[in-house]
């Protein structure tokens, strides 16, 4: 079975000190990795450069096993990037809006207020994702941080994605909460059959999302594999 997301001597220039350089990278159907070393800009790039967005300057990405320089067109994009779902603060809420209308918002825009067969379906996604009822009609606006990632995972899982791409998505939570976080997540993809690819400079998050954890030598682009075996962390003990 090929990859959902495969990528091989890829180098993509964005103005930074260094361009992005990515020397290999495969990630299995249902495989939760994450991936630190890259900051806020390299991320962006990343997930541009996985969605197929944009291209990369030398090298290949595939999806699924088609190489992006294959997208035909608008549609075709649209059509590839369906099966993503996309965590990011660059994902807007609406703040005045409720829980449930921003996770309607997928689905339709017709959302004050939604029908009755839209709201059903936005108030499952609150609850799969843990928001609990009783923050369903609060406005966006009064959530605190882990809530409002909440509410963007439940965005992006409106149409069944089969790759989440988290970018930075701990950023400005407490350990416990990254945690906490990161371990609902991982549960959540492997009920779905969903894979992961988190983009992160939190290592307690990483360690709690995903099953790999590979940190990206900026130089090289090579990935060195944070999880050691267990005869290693004995021996080490």
């Amino acid at each position: 079975m090929s990859p959902v997301l495969e990528l091989a001597g890829v180098s993509k220039d964005y103005r930074g000190l260094r361009p992005l350089r990515i020397h290999e990278l495969r990630v299995a159907a249902g495989e939760p990795v994450a991936l630190l070393g890259f900051d806020q800009p390299a991320a962006e790039v990343f997930l541009n450069l996985v969605t197929g967005a944009t291209l990369p300057d030398a090298g290949h990405v595939q999806l699924f096993g088609r190489p992006t320089t294959a997208i035909d067109g608008g549609a075709d994009w649209l059509a590839t990037v369906d099966r993503f779902g996309i965590v990011s603060e660059r994902a807007v809420l609406l703040e005045q809006l409720t829980v449930v209308q921003n996770l309607a918002m997928p689905f339709t825009l017709d959302i004050e207020p939604p029908s009755e067969d839209v709201r059903s379906r936005a108030e499952q996604l609150a609850r799969e994702v843990g928001l609990p009822a009783a923050m369903w009609t609060r406005p966006v606006a009064e959530l605190d941080d882990v809530a409002r990632v909440r509410v963007r995972l439940g965005r992006a899982l409106a149409f069944d994605p089969a790759v989440l791409l988290l970018e930075h998505v701990s950023a400005g939570l407490t350990k416990a909460e990254a945690e906490e976080l990161g371990a609902d997540l991982r549960a959540l993809a492997a009920r779905r059959g969903v894979a992961i690819v988190a983009a992160t400079a939190d290592e307690d998050f990483a360690g709690a999302v995903a099953a790999r954890v590979l940190t990206l030598d900026p130089a090289t682009g090579r990935f060195r594999d944070q999880r050691r075996p267990r005869w290693f962390r004995r021996r080490l003990g």
